[in-house]
């Protein structure tokens, strides 16, 4: 059994797929690498989870679930995970993001402004309503679980996995209550089930934290910082601004007094960047290769967990030197000379001004809300609130149907008050046509079709005339066929070729005849003769198999055809004893009537003379 060791993994090679090449992030619930996926040849980050959980049933099978749960998602602000299994040790395959995490900007005395926070939490409150809705809580929101791309785009990580760990019978020393302690929720003190308000509760945790550098709340012991929040709601500092008011209505400790979903937080995050000047690009953190944490049970201690990354280059994977501070791109920010940024800010203001100016007329202008990632329905709901109309353009995307995939204006953009707002539906992927499978193996055939995106359904056998047995006969839907990925595609295996009904014969009829009838059916037809009382010598008899049974393709049909009666020469008994005489004829097909039976005595006569021809059956009478 391999152990969690960094040194121990380095090289391994995951379901011959996967080769890990350095650890990036160490936790509570296992070891993060950036590895190399071999197959379709681009660097990838794998997350090994611990060894003692490999031998938990309770936590594999959750683990399991909530694993191709989390691969279902698709969000710009949701990690991706490509793939998961069980190679002695569970693991999942994430996009690897080079802009580290939330954790490691903070643990480098890089905290956020308010409008950044603004903005990032905004991120994270759209990644939380698209999970919500689809039924998946989080129930582990922190700032090591946020994750920055090289644009500074955020992305939110560990899907599932703490559902999953809430399973297992095992924790670390620092275990799942260590993380949770410092983002918990007040009803996680009270054992109450957690909703997707308890996310809502982290997330301003993680807010206040980002712009102060302190977690509300948090006690010498995990035990007293769940405590204290059963008690008392989140007070938001002044240095939050108008970000104070979002984060004390999600931090109330009744669930039932924070916002009653994601959306509505996000909204509210919306409003207050609103009022706040433009987020300046945030110093990443980067990727890093990282050790075991020193002090993992102090709570005042922030661990390096999971996902805090630094450079990923090789030149850099083992680099002990602080990384330099790189500037995220803010979308459409990249690249912006000081004089630039200066001048967007004048126009920023002029806006800002221009705004308020017609705030009292009749029209008014709003801000026009971030409706990407929501589905249809929810974004054309969220426009109408914000005071814009929408106009509906479609586009194929590796999106699922139904989701915003992109609007014009962008959003925080100023437009009238009833203006319309284009929005770019996803159509869902593109159909592609399903390839040619045929000679190749059924197992071969299932994972080029996962790897092309397909669902593998249940196999289909059938019959097939010229697929060996346990043979790839081709796909359901069948090749050529175009059919959108995600979509379910079974393999059809070959049963063989279906049996055949041995044809009923009835004579007379000549061997050719009936040769010809069995050979049409692919049967081989064999001729042979035997005995008949009642069929004359050369007539058909019977088939075996009799006609109407089943039997493989190819099988052998002999054709019997009669040789008459069968003749016996009686044999010469007399002077022999009873038991011996009678034993003999009746051996030979022939039925031995004996008169006056005495033991040991012989045979005087027997009534028909020795070397007569008799038919079988024949009855023998002996006088003793």
């Amino acid at each position: 059994m391999l152990t969690s060791g960094a040194s121990d993994l380095v090289g391994r090679v995951l379901a011959g797929r996967y080769r890990l090449r350095a650890p990036i992030g160490a936790g509570a619930s296992g070891r993060v690498y950036v590895a190399d996926d071999v197959r379709l040849r681009r660097r990838v980050a794998v997350k090994v989870l611990h060894a003692a959980l490999a031998d938990d049933t309770g936590f594999l099978r959750r683990f399991r679930a909530e694993a191709q749960l989390a691969a279902s998602l698709h969000h710009p602000n949701v990690m991706a995970v490509y793939d998961w299994g069980e190679d002695d040790l569970p693991f999942m395959v994430l996009e690897l993001l080079e802009g580290g995490s939330l954790r490691g900007m903070l643990d480098r005395d890089h905290r956020l402004t308010p409008a950044q926070a603004a903005h990032v939490g905004r991120q994270v409150a759209s990644a939380l309503d698209y999970a919500h809705v689809r039924g998946l809580v989080h129930r582990d929101i922190k700032p090591a679980n946020l994750l920055f791309d090289e644009h500074g785009i955020v992305r939110v990580a560990d899907f599932g996995l703490a559902r999953a760990l809430a399973e297992a019978s095992w924790t670390e020393p620092a275990g799942a209550l260590l993380g949770t302690a410092r983002y918990a929720s007040p009803e996680q003190a009270t054992g109450t089930p957690l909703g997707a308000r308890a996310d809502l509760y982290a997330l301003a945790l993680v807010i206040v934290e980002a712009v102060t550098g302190t977690v509300p709340f948090t006690a010498d012991t995990p035990v007293g910082t769940l405590m204290a929040r059963t008690h008392a709601a989140i007070s938001a500092p002044a240095s939050l601004g108008p970000l104070a008011a979002v984060v004390e209505r999600a931090g109330q400790v009744d669930p039932e007094d924070r916002y009653p979903d994601a959306a509505t937080m996000a909204s509210a995050l919306a409003d207050a960047a609103a009022a706040l000047p433009p987020p300046g690009p945030l110093v990443l953190s980067g990727i890093h290769e990282v050790g075991d944490d020193p002090h993992p049970t102090q709570v005042g201690v922030v661990r390096q967990e999971l996902f805090d990354q630094d450079q990923s280059d090789d030149t850099a994977l083992f680099d002990q030197r602080p990384p330099r501070p790189t500037p995220a791109r803010w979308p459409g920010l990249a690249a912006i000379m000081p004089a630039f940024v200066a001048g967007l800010v004048v126009v920023a203001l002029a806006v800002a001004g221009i705004a308020v100016a017609n705030a009292g007329d009749s029209g008014g202008r709003v801000a026009v809300p971030n409706l990407q990632g929501l589905q249809r329905l929810t974004a054309a709901d969220r426009a109408a609130r914000s005071g814009v109309a929408i106009d509906i353009r479609t586009t194929s995307s590796a999106e699922p149907a139904g989701i915003v995939v992109g609007q014009s204006p962008a959003a925080g953009s100023w437009a009238s008050r009833g203006s319309a707002v284009t929005l770019v539906v996803s159509s869902g992927p593109r159909p592609v046509p399903i390839a040619q499978y045929g000679g190749k193996g059924a197992a071969e055939v299932k994972l080029l079709l996962a790897d092309a995106g397909f669902v593998v359904g249940p196999d289909v056998v059938q019959h097939d005339e010229t697929v060996a047995p346990n043979g790839v006969i081709g796909t359901d839907p069948a090749a050529g066929t175009p059919v959108a990925p995600g979509s379910i595609v079974k393999v059809v295996i070959s049963d063989g070729p279906a049996p055949r009904t041995v044809p009923t014969i009835t004579g007379p009829i000549s061997y050719d005849a009936a040769a010809a009838a069995i050979s049409a059916v692919q049967l081989k037809p064999v001729q042979s003769t035997d005995y008949s009382d009642t069929v004359p010598v050369g007539q058909f008899i019977r088939t075996s198999p009799p006609g109407g049974t089943p039997v493989p393709r190819d099988s052998t049909v002999t054709v019997i055809f009669s040789k008459g009666p069968q003749f016996i020469t009686v044999p010469d008994v007399t002077n022999q004893p009873v038991e011996n005489g009678a034993g003999l004829i009746n051996s030979l097909g022939l039925v031995a009537d004996i008169q006056g039976f005495q033991p040991g005595k012989k045979i005087k006569a027997q009534s028909v003379p020795p070397g007569t021809q008799v038919r079988l059956s024949t009855h023998i009478t002996l006088t003793l």
